[in-house]
């Protein structure tokens, strides 16, 4: 988490006065546990909140100006907060911008304007949500400024709205929800489709969760995205021949497409649709295995979805296969796979606290040697989701 302290005097540095009235707010990052792919599939998703992510202070001003800065760039920008337009050329900033458009568009007016800084502790391009983060808090901080109510479900939705109207990335609700909802020591079992949801006990032991940052940046492959999507709508097509109601992959049980899947005639969406079943009940399966407390069990499900992901939906890539590779030949490690959307991004692994220092030198020094990348690694807990802090 960071330093409070040291933000408030770099906050008066940037917008000058003294700490009265300044609050302080943090959304994390969060990392999905198992369920990839699934999302816009109508299936279970199982992401967790992290520790780090992303802190905001936030100070009214008398005039009507949305003013940001960030301690990770030097670009900064002043708007009016009654007069928001998305312009490529303010980047990052368009997160909070899209937040106070999208705030006002549901019915709030705004009675003063704002002074934000953002401090980010998650690493750009990394799949761990930044984009997320930053919208989440700047929704929660401006919701809670203007005395609204901060309905986090609500809170996650209008971020997810920001992303995809005003920003422009169709993505699902995971990321946003997750960061908005997450509970310490616990990972939400998400339905995508309905929004129900359940916080699930996350105590790992004597284990701890390792990401790995594989450094290539994913800059979401858009083209490859949007194909996987389309597939899986050409299953869901195909299978209706005997499954009419179906409108979702994550409406058909594994029975089901084994019976049915000789009616999608080309491999390559057959394949898409069996690792999107599959990946759904390897999301339950591995509820049953927490619920037992079998770390063993849920490491195996984490490892059948990597392989999934790997040689039936093809999003991995070589740089997340290395990563993923030495890890599993670390003594003390239960399960390794990649994690957010693929082509590149983070793994997440389960390992033993006694071989967590071998595991970040020797998968380090393995990845680098296969790829000539040099990956970082943080080692997790899991966090709360959005909260005032001051």
């Amino acid at each position: 988490m960071a330093n409070i302290q040291e933000l408030t005097g770099r906050f008066i540095q940037q917008y000058g006065g003294d700490a009265n009235g300044i609050k302080v707010f943090h959304a994390p990052g969060r990392v999905n546990l198992i369920g990839e792919h699934t999302d816009y599939n109508g299936g279970y998703v199982f992401p967790a909140a992290l520790t780090f992510g992303t802190t905001l202070l936030i100070r009214p001003r008398a005039d009507k100006k949305l003013v940001l800065a960030t301690t990770n760039f030097p670009a900064t920008g002043e708007f009016d907060i009654h007069n928001i337009v998305y312009d490529e050329a303010d980047d990052w900033m368009n997160y909070p911008k899209g937040v106070a458009k999208e705030i006002q568009a549901g019915g709030v007016t705004f009675g003063s304007g704002y002074e934000l800084l953002f401090h980010g502790e998650i690493p750009n391009g990394s799949g761990l949500s930044s984009s997320a983060s930053i919208e989440v808090v700047t929704a929660f901080a401006l919701l809670t400024m203007e005395g609204q109510k901060t309905d986090k479900v609500e809170i996650a939705l209008l971020s997810q709205r920001v992303e995809n109207g005003f920003v422009g990335v169709n993505s699902g609700i995971m990321d946003q929800f997750a960061v908005a909802n997450g509970k310490k020591d616990h990972a939400i079992l998400l339905m995508c489709d309905t929004l129900e949801y359940d916080l699930v006990p996350f105590k790992p032991g004597d284990y701890k969760l390792v990401i790995g940052n594989t450094k290539k940046r994913r800059g979401l492959v858009d083209s490859a995205y949007n194909e996987r999507r389309s597939q899986c709508d050409r299953a869901v097509e195909e299978l209706k021949a005997a499954l009419p109601d179906i409108t979702l992959l994550g409406q058909v049980s594994v029975e089901q497409f084994n019976a049915n899947k000789h009616l999608i005639k080309d491999e390559t969406v057959r394949n898409r649709a069996q690792h999107v079943i599959e990946e759904i009940d390897r999301v339950l399966q591995s509820m049953d295995a927490l619920k037992q407390n079998d770390l063993v069990r849920f490491g195996q499900l984490m490892n059948a979805s990597h392989d999934s992901l790997r040689d039936l939906y093809e999003v991995t890539g070589k740089e997340l296969d290395a990563m993923v590779d030495a890890a599993r030949k670390v003594p003390g490690v239960l399960g390794s796979r990649m994690t957010g959307a693929g082509f590149g991004g983070c793994t997440v692994s389960l390992v033993h606290e006694d071989s967590v220092e071998r595991f970040i030198a020797q998968v380090g020094k393995e990845y680098s040697e296969a790829t000539g990348l040099t990956g970082e690694f943080y080692v997790c807990s899991i966090g709360n989701g959005v909260e005032q802090l001051v």
